[in-house]
């Protein structure tokens, strides 16, 4: 068993982040949101992280300051957070010229514009 609000503070802090840094905790979508202080009474409960079913909200994220953020991650009823931060866009960019490449299976943008 694992309780939420203590795997959420130990995520935070192992990401480098505080309960300050944090701007809004809510629905992906925006539409429902809380506060930490909300938050702590809300997640203050044990779970079954583990397979099975999902037991957390799915859409459930917390976004810091700096845009990056931490959204649900399910598989079989395992769940677990994770971090996202804000991709950076190198300078100069090179340009995309095809999104997909026939019989190219679960390609990334870099191996497809791979010079062949």
């Amino acid at each position: 068993m694992t309780n939420l609000l203590k795997e959420t503070e130990a995520y935070i802090k192992r990401i480098d982040k505080t309960p300050e840094d944090i701007k809004w905790i809510g629905s992906y979508s925006g539409k429902y949101a809380c506060t930490w202080s909300q938050f702590k009474e809300l997640a203050d409960f044990e779970y079954d992280c583990g397979y099975g079913s999902q037991k957390v909200a799915l859409d459930l994220v917390i976004v810091f300051t700096d845009g990056s953020w931490l959204d649900r991650h399910e598989y079989d009823g395992s769940e677990w957070w994770s971090f996202n931060e804000v991709p950076a866009m190198c300078n100069p960019s090179k340009v995309i010229d095809r999104l997909t490449k026939h019989e190219c299976m679960w390609a990334s943008l870099e191996t497809l514009h791979e010079e062949e």
